[in-house]
């Protein structure tokens, strides 16, 4: 049903032309783990990034496994490449960089991020940290969890538990159905870790990346889309210069 990546999910909604308020791409971008900046450093025996993009454990270890040049048939847009691996889960980042003063153009993939300003603080900073503890999925899903409590709160809803305020939202057309569905999911593996339930399994870093992703989601439908559409008519409105059309007498 969640096939798709939310960044395609998002591709295709804007391929469809289905938003009428032109969208902040930056904005998107930072929500949804992509970024407008620039990869930093130069192509070397390691890469240095914050955080490894696969597993989230900080300062983490890459040794460069591969290098090789490529350019374009019209040996045009000549770049060189670097493949590293994380020496704590395996996880490879590719690198793509400038062959004259070897600085570092692209990385696939890129490390997630998480600063939309529209997201309440206290959301962001649960799923900020949830993103960062990948390599400990148990308490990547307890943060995530956490943000999804926090941005339900924000919207009004405090009381009973967290299954009762989804149905809720539901109910009151604040989230579909398919999403408070999807959040029941979110629901159970979080519950299981709370209450450290022994039949439980302990959940993977693919379950986290799970739970993260709905919590990402539900981030961009209930704040960060609807900034954006905020934005757009605001920007629409000066762009008229807030002039009300005078009807014609017949």
């Amino acid at each position: 049903m969640h096939a798709l990546t939310w960044g395609a999910c998002l591709k295709k909604a804007v391929d469809s032309k289905h938003y009428a308020a032109p969208l902040d791409i930056d904005a998107v971008l930072r929500i949804t783990g992509g970024t407008m900046a620039i990869p930093t450093g130069k192509l070397g025996s390691q890469l240095q990034l914050k955080r490894c993009p696969h597993c989230g454990i900080a300062s983490p270890l890459f040794v460069k496994m591969w290098e090789d040049a490529t350019t374009a048939c019209d040996d045009r847009n000549p770049r060189i490449w670097g493949v590293y691996k994380c020496s704590t889960c395996g996880g490879v980042v590719l690198c793509g960089a400038d062959p004259q003063f070897r600085g570092i153009t692209e990385q696939y993939p890129r490390s997630e991020n998480i600063n939309e300003p529209a997201i309440p603080e206290r959301s962001r900073n649960y799923l900020g940290q949830a993103m960062d503890s990948l390599h400990a999925p148990a308490g990547a899903v307890i943060l995530a969890a956490s943000s999804v409590d926090a941005m339900l709160k924000a919207k009004g809803y405090k009381q009973g538990t967290l299954n009762s305020r989804i149905d809720q939202a539901v109910k009151d057309h604040l989230i579909t159905e398919s999403m408070g569905k999807w959040a029941h999911e979110v629901r159970l593996d979080a519950n299981d870790q709370r209450h450290a339930d022994e039949a439980a399994p302990l959940p993977s870093a693919h379950d986290a990346r799970r739970v993260i992703e709905f919590s990402k989601a539900l981030a961009m439908f209930l704040f960060v889309f609807p900034a954006m559409v905020d934005k757009g008519l605001k920007d629409a409105t000066q762009g008229t210069g807030n002039k009300t059309p005078v009807s014609k007498s017949v």
